[in-house]
């Protein structure tokens, strides 16, 4: 069964944002809202200081505590492995949001736009998509995984059915596969550089790997 999953080499990684700039793109989320986000740090003490990045989002765990703690079943786990919202059935209560460890999760205010005043046509596609007083956050872009499903594509090698912050890496520091295909790139990059997930002592089994510097 395929479980997709991501790899994010942070040696690569330049901090530029346009994982995030991308993902708000291609999926019209809300003003004051990012599903992918990039933090930067510094490391050691002058004059000997370093600069590193941390791509953050949702991390689509295997046993995911936002879904375990949903009373209206609203967030669920597809069997291919994205974690998702189902707006109509959301009703507001954040319970998700406080048992994500990653922060992934936002809530939907509806109220800020762009510019002020009026919607936007663009910020009109996501008001239709996002309700307002739900919880919403990074699918996975599902829609291209379910895209490339129906054409016979490859997410991961074809672009345009990968998600959209993996496909405008400039820096080609996001990777994405079938996590349990030991031969994909995703499964190969792991064992050869020692790929880690963030708090694995939680035993969320999170779904995005990172390589070490």
């Amino acid at each position: 069964m395929t479980r997709w999953g991501m790899v994010i080499d942070l040696k690569r990684c330049a901090g530029c944002q346009t994982c995030t700039v991308a993902c708000k793109v291609a999926n019209f989320v809300p003003p004051g809202v990012f599903f992918t986000r990039v933090n930067d740090y510094e490391e050691g003490e002058y004059p000997h200081v370093q600069r590193h990045f941390l791509p953050l989002g949702c991390m689509h765990c295997k046993d995911a505590p936002c879904v375990r703690v949903c009373p209206s079943g609203a967030s669920s786990q597809r069997p291919d492995g994205p974690v998702l919202v189902d707006s109509d059935l959301c009703v507001g209560c954040r319970y998700c949001m406080v048992a994500c460890p990653y922060g992934a999760r936002h809530f939907n205010d509806g109220d800020e736009t762009y510019f002020g005043g009026e919607r936007t046509p663009y910020e009109n596609v996501g008001a239709d998509r996002y309700k307002q007083g739900t919880v919403i956050k990074c699918n996975f872009c599902v829609d291209r995984l379910d895209e490339a499903e129906a054409n016979g594509l490859c997410p991961g090698v074809d672009r345009d059915v990968t998600p959209a912050c993996v496909g405008s890496c400039i820096a080609g520091a996001r990777y994405f596969g079938d996590l349990d295909d030991p031969d994909s790139e995703v499964s190969r990059l792991i064992r050869s550089r020692s790929g880690r997930r963030l708090q694995e002592e939680l035993g969320t089994e999170p779904s995005v790997y990172y390589l070490p510097r």
